[in-house]
């Protein structure tokens, strides 16, 4: 289900987008914010992609692929909303109790700081409503990273929580988590881990 934008080419991602996304992720210019992300090697952008796969065949949505539509060949980023914090399960009905719609993007670097993200991000925010609006959805981002902020309220999304980021190398980080709701403990708890 490929969507389209005024300036973007959005595509459900694929195994053959592999080579371009790991371009985009392998790439230290664009984990200014989180340099401990970056993938170092193919085989780290290639487990990812599993995952990313994965939600388009659970869910038959999860993040684009992005070209822009004035060139439609280049990859130029990753995105949208893929559902997280589900326990495994499909019989389980508590699974979904810590799930949320998971924002997030990534693009090569030039092509950064035109709005991209901006109108990603809010077509992303209307294709997840659409397929399951009792989902909240989710924008975490470290404090620093002030333009992924304002993406986030540009898309309608609000602060809902400020802690210190478990896990990261940086023990100063700082996680905010940005929500269109507010969050359930589950699904809060969902996406500290």
């Amino acid at each position: 289900m490929p969507q389209r934008t005024a300036r973007l080419l959005l595509d459900p991602t694929t195994a053959d987008d592999l080579d371009a996304l790991h371009e985009i992720y392998g790439d230290a210019r664009t984990w200014t914010h989180l340099p401990s992300g970056r993938h170092l090697d193919r085989e780290r952008t290639a487990e990812v992609l599993e995952r990313w796969l994965d939600d388009w065949r659970s869910e038959g949505f999860g993040a684009w692929t992005i070209r822009e539509a004035v060139a439609p060949g280049r990859i130029v980023g990753h995105g949208g909303c893929a559902v997280r914090g589900r326990a495994p399960g499909a019989d389980d009905p508590a699974r979904d109790s810590g799930a949320y719609w998971n924002l997030g993007y990534r693009f090569h670097p030039d092509a950064q700081g035109r709005g991209l993200a901006t109108e990603l991000s809010l077509a992303a925010v209307a294709a997840a409503r659409e397929r399951r609006p009792e989902l909240p959805i989710v924008a975490y981002l470290l404090e620093h990273n002030t333009a992924s902020a304002r993406v986030a309220e540009k898309a309608g999304l609000t602060l809902r929580h400020r802690a210190p980021d478990a896990g990261n190398p940086d023990a100063s980080a700082i996680r905010l988590v940005y929500a269109d709701r507010e969050l359930t403990a589950a699904q809060l708890a969902a996406t500290l881990a």
